[in-house]
């Protein structure tokens, strides 16, 4: 550590700190939180590893306003069934059919969890009294559907505080603002069974070891691929700037298989620095549904129904169309299909054949009360990414619902439209590829949330998160000892960590630049239309990094150290991105892929995974996981009964 750097804290580099547990959570957001809970409740010790501080950390740490799926409510009118078979049909199939009945079938459970950890989910001040989206005997607020009443909104700012203080309660050990590098598989093969991981602290630079008989993998999604500002860094993204997929990138390293890493969509609840952040305007998509819109000149733009047919006022807006079960919104509405769409405003170009003029603006100024109150004071109070920078900030500086509006854009109608290159994994990305029981082909390494492929929301994050941490917990209660790291292993991810310390200060490569360039490689050789000779340049292009690049980059202490191992980690799910693109020959509008050079039949999903020497491609039926409700019960016997018994207690 140079004497230049002036950094705060006391340096342990090269220091190794050794931590041991039954089951290891890595990842302390929605999924880690519920899986380290899970796994604690069921007797097992338990390390829950975060690269912040676990009270807010994660994509959802900062608040939620909706939970999509809870289909088991007592007022819900939709199976998880059907709530299921709607989203699969959205995607023509292309999604996670194992992990969203889960979401489906769970997410009511996970309510009531966090409700009994402190988690507010009921209108307890009778504060929304009388207003359609309240069932008066429950309390509860319901979202978007109000007839079907499955989507519930939430008071999730405080969810994140509620979880942390239940992991702390049932003893799980947390280990706070330490980066997680790598998994550790048993003799340090690829593909091998996972015995833990390492990590490195971002404020000493302490290195860890962590052994455990079971392992979570419960980190984000990718980020920053094809987006990046070196002006605007934190605004890159829709999620937090810590959440850049690590786990997607060591889990390829150690060989676990992915799906559906070929889809990407073009960038639209991005700010990358050019950009409004997201929902910062008015519009009338999710949070801010159903948000009446008006033109330029103060004319209120109609909602139509999904027979296009325009409804007659306000109330219809949370109802089916008729012949219309239930609608989705919130959630999957990318590409939404005929059958599940729900009301919307006309299509742009409709509404500029009728005269409407742009701008447009949200004006909840003309809602009633309690509709106009639920979205400003709750819904845009409530979700993390709006309730400081908007919420917080516009009402201080004198923003009135009942008098102002707020200029809205949104896809078509906007001037700062992302171009065709700026893509990003939203909507259902690529990740792990899981079985009925969340693992994945590295035994003993359980998955959930935002690690998952076609991850979506905070209930299906939940959901998942503990499910993985409840069969992470069955596994290592069936081993008796957890195997030893593999030493040599852990020298060689320790000299990969520390490298970058020894750089060259004044001409070494620094974080921002390699990231700015691998997003640039990407827009070039990855964007919108696919070709084998435009991947091909990519791949080598990225190998040249590698190569030449990665071992000039240079950290003058363990934040940057970080931020560079974050884009080391970036590099490496790019690299996963190309050999993803090659290895689908055909075009697939659900995936968003589309290939000038395609060829052959509609393929199912593709997986993929690295052996260590070279990528490995297998198809994948997209009905794989079979009779869903029969198979969930197969394999959820235990869980079945232990609800069953609370609901009799």
């Amino acid at each position: 550590m140079t004497e230049q750097a002036k950094w705060p804290y006391p340096s342990r580099v090269e220091e190794t700190t050794r931590l041991e547990a039954d089951v290891l959570v890595l990842g302390g957001g929605i999924a880690g939180c519920m899986a380290a809970i899970a796994a604690a409740k069921r007797g097992q010790s338990v390390i829950l590893v975060d690269k912040g501080a676990v009270r807010r950390s994660g994509a959802g740490g900062s608040g939620c306003d909706h939970w999509e799926s809870a289909a088991t409510n007592p007022c819900s009118k939709v199976t998880p069934e059907e709530l299921l078979q709607a989203m699969l049909d959205d995607n023509d199939g292309y999604n996670n059919a194992i992990s969203h009945y889960i979401e489906c079938r769970e997410g009511w459970d996970r309510l009531l969890d966090i409700e009994g950890m402190g988690g507010k989910i009921r209108d307890t001040e009778d504060e929304f009294a009388g207003a359609d989206f309240r069932d008066e005997e429950s309390k509860l607020l319901f979202a978007y559907d109000y007839v079907n009443r499955f989507t519930i909104r939430i008071w999730g700012t405080t969810f994140k505080p509620a979880m942390e203080r239940e992991c702390r309660r049932l003893g799980v050990r947390l280990v706070e603002r330490v980066m997680v590098t790598s998994l550790l598989t048993e003799g340090g093969r690829n593909g091998g069974r996972c015995v833990g991981a390492t990590g490195v602290h971002t404020r000493d630079g302490g290195f860890y070891v962590f052994s455990a008989k079971a392992t979570v993998m419960a980190l984000s999604r990718p980020a920053r691929i094809w987006l990046f500002s070196s002006a605007h860094p934190g605004q890159c993204e829709f999620r937090p700037m810590s959440c850049i997929g690590d786990g997607h990138a060591m889990g390829w390293r150690a060989g676990a298989e992915f799906n559906m890493m070929e889809k990407s969509v073009r960038a639209e609840f991005s700010s990358a620095g050019r950009s409004f952040p997201p929902y910062s305007t008015g519009n009338n998509h999710n949070t801010w549904y159903p948000a009446s819109l008006i033109d330029a000149e103060g004319r209120e733009i109609p909602y139509a129904d999904r027979d296009g047919d325009l409804l007659p006022d306000f109330a219809h807006r949370g109802r089916p169309a008729p012949g219309q079960k239930f609608f989705l919104k919130g959630g999957n509405i990318e590409q939404a299909k005929y059958e599940f769409d729900g009301p919307e405003t006309l299509p742009y170009e409709k509404l500029k054949e009728l005269g409407y003029k742009l701008p447009f603006y949200a004006d909840l100024s003309a809602m009633p009360e309690l509709e106009r109150k639920v979205i400003w004071g709750m819904m845009v109070g409530q979700e993390g990414k709006t309730q400081v920078p908007v919420y917080r900030n516009f009402t201080q500086r004198g923003f009135d619902p009942e008098r102002d509006v707020l200029q809205c854009y949104g896809v078509g109608w906007t001037s700062a439209e992302f171009l065709p290159q700026e893509r990003q994994l939203f909507g259902l990305p690529g990740g792990f590829m899981n079985d009925w029981d969340l693992m994945t082909n590295l035994e003993g390494l359980f998955v959930g949330g935002d690690a998952l492929f076609a991850s979506n929301c905070y209930g299906h994050a939940a959901a998942t998160g503990s499910y993985a941490g409840r069969k992470a917990a069955a596994y290592a209660g069936a081993r008796t000892a957890a195997v030893l790291p593999w030493e040599p292993q852990i020298r060689a991810e320790m000299e990969r960590v520390y490298a970058p310390l020894s750089g060259d200060s004044v001409n070494g490569v620094g974080w921002k630049e390699l990231n700015e360039a691998i997003a640039k490689a990407m827009q070039n050789y990855c964007a919108e239309q696919k070709r084998d000779e435009l991947l091909l340049s990519g791949v080598e292009l990225l190998e040249r990094y590698q190569r030449e690049v990665v071992p000039h980059c240079y950290a003058a202490n363990p934040h940057e150290l970080m931020r560079l191992l974050e884009v080391f980690d970036i590099l490496t799910v790019a690299q996963m991105i190309l050999q993803a693109c090659l290895a689908r020959r055909q075009s697939c509008e659900k995936l968003e892929f589309y290939r000038t050079d395609g060829e052959g039949a509609m393929e199912p999903f593709i997986c993929i995974r690295h052996d260590g020497e070279k990528v490995l491609r297998r198809e994948v039926p997209l009905d794989y996981a079979g009779n869903i409700r029969e198979n969930y019960e197969k394999y959820n016997q235990d869980y079945i009964a232990e609800r069953a018994g609370e609901v009799e207690a």
